[in-house]
C-alpha cells in the first residue's frame, strides 16, 4: 500500500479577547491556530477593541505581502451587550475557541460550544502560604509588589496569604501574625504613596465592576490597609485605586471565591499544616494559576509542592528578590495547568498546539 498522511487543520478559530490584557492573552491562541493552518475570527472585548484591532490591521498586512489571504484574520468587533462572542462560538464552522475571562462564561463555552475544541482560562484563587522565612523585609517587599502590580487585575495575582496565627520565624526571630500582616502592608505603603510613582505601578481600574467589588470586600474582613483614590497625573480621568488589604480568619467565607482587582485577604490559620489543608481545599474546588510558598524547611516545601501538584497549581517558592509569582518567563514557565478548574489548559505546552490539526490517512495499492 502507498500511504500518505494529510495535516488538516480542524477549522474556523475564534479567539474571545478580555478586558484587562487583551494582547497577552490572544496572542497565544491565535499565533497557534495560525501556525496549524486556521483562518482565526477575532473577537476582542467591547471596552478593548484598539489593541486588538491594531494586532488584526498589521497580521492582515503581513499575511499579504507573504502572499496569503488577508481574510486568514478578520476582526468581529460588537458593541456593549450584543453577546456577539456567544452567537459566533456556536457557528458550526468554528471549530476552535480561545476564552479568557469570567467562569460563567468559560463554563457556558465548555457546555454549549460542543462542535469546538475549547481553551478556556477562567478565574481562579492565587493563594500564598507564609510559614518561614530567612528574609522577612524581602518577603514582605516581593508580595507586597505582586499585590500591587497592576491593581490586582491580572489573573496570577495572589489573594489569600494564609499566615499561622501564632506568627512565623523570621532570621530575625519570632514575627507574630499582626507583624507579618503590618510587614505586608508596609510593603504595599511604601510602593504606591507617592502618587506619581504608584500610577506606573498600579495602572489602572478597568471598569466600575471592580470599584464596586473594592467596597464590597471591606465588609468580608478587618481594614488593615484601605485602598485610596489617585488623581493620575497625566490623565485625569483615569481611575486609579490602591490595593485594599483585610485581616480575617480561615473560615470566612469570602477566601472561598476570586475578588478580581487590588484586594487580598491575610488569613490567620491555626498552623502550617492547616494553611496546606485550607490550600488544598480552596484551589483544589475553585482553581488558581499561581501559588506561592515561604519556609525555611525543606519538608514544609516539599509538603506544598505535594499539595501544588496535586490540586494542579504552578508553585514558586521563597521569592524575596526580582523574580515575583504574577510573572511568567517566556519559554521557561508554564501558564496556567489545564489540571484544575481555573484553566482547561496551558497556553505554552505542546498539547495546546497539537490538538488543533488532526493528521487524516489516504492509502492505495501499489
Amino acid at each position: 500500500m502507498t500511504k500518505t498522511f494529510h495535516v488538516v487543520p480542524r477549522g474556523v478559530a475564534l479567539v474571545i479577547g478580555c478586558n484587562t490584557f487583551p494582547t497577552w492573552n490572544s496572542y497565544p491562541g491565535l499565533f497557534a491556530s495560525l501556525a496549524t493552518g486556521n483562518p482565526v475570527v477575532v473577537k476582542p472585548h467591547p471596552r478593548a477593541v484598539l489593541p486588538l484591532a491594531i494586532t488584526v490591521r498589521y497580521a492582515r498586512e503581513v499575511l499579504t505581502e507573504a502572499g496569503f489571504d488577508p481574510n486568514l484574520v478578520q476582526l468581529a468587533a460588537e458593541a456593549p451587550d450584543e453577546k456577539l462572542a456567544a452567537t459566533l462560538a456556536l457557528r458550526p464552522e468554528v471549530k476552535i475557541i480561545d476564552f479568557t475571562g469570567s467562569t460563567q462564561f468559560g463554563d457556558w463555552l465548555e457546555a454549549n460550544a460542543r462542535q469546538a475544541h475549547v481553551y478556556t482560562e477562567k478565574a481562579g484563587v492565587n493563594t500564598v502560604i507564609v510559614d518561614s522565612t530567612d528574609d522577612f523585609a524581602g518577603m514582605c517587599r516581593n508580595l507586597g509588589f505582586s499585590l500591587s502590580l497592576y491593581s490586582g487585575q491580572m489573573c496570577t495575582t495572589p489573594q489569600n496569604v494564609l499566615i499561622p496565627r501564632d506568627g512565623i520565624e523570621t532570621a530575625d526571630g519570632h514575627r507574630s501574625f499582626a507583624e507579618v500582616a503590618q510587614g505586608i502592608a508596609d510593603a504595599v505603603g511604601k510602593l504606591t504613596g507617592d502618587d506619581a510613582r504608584a500610577v506606573e505601578l498600579t495602572g489602572a481600574i478597568v471598569n466600575d465592576g471592580v470599584v464596586s467589588r473594592i467596597e464590597a470586600a471591606k465588609a468580608h474582613g478587618e481594614v488593615l490597609l484601605d485602598s485610596r483614590t489617585i488623581k493620575h497625573p497625566s490623565l485625569p480621568d483615569a481611575v486609579v485605586r490602591t490595593p485594599l488589604l483585610l485581616t480575617t480568619d480561615r473560615s470566612a467565607a469570602a477566601i472561598e471565591g476570586e475578588w478580581f482587582g487590588p484586594i487580598a485577604f491575610l488569613v490567620a490559620t491555626e498552623s502550617t499544616v492547616d494553611s496546606v489543608a485550607v490550600f488544598r481545599r480552596i484551589v483544589g474546588a475553585k482553581g488558581g494559576l499561581t501559588a506561592s510558598v515561604y519556609s525555611t524547611s525543606p519538608q514544609v516545601l516539599d509538603a506544598v509542592e505535594q499539595a501544588a501538584l496535586d490540586v494542579g497549581v504552578h508553585l514558586s517558592a521563597n521569592l524575596t528578590g526580582g523574580v515575583f509569582v504574577n510573572q511568567s518567563a517566556a519559554f521557561s514557565d508554564f501558564h496556567a495547568s489545564g489540571a484544575n478548574p481555573a484553566a482547561n489548559a496551558a497556553l505554552t505546552d505542546g498539547a495546546y498546539v497539537a490538538n488543533r490539526f488532526r493528521v487524516v490517512q489516504s492509502r492505495r495499492p501499489v
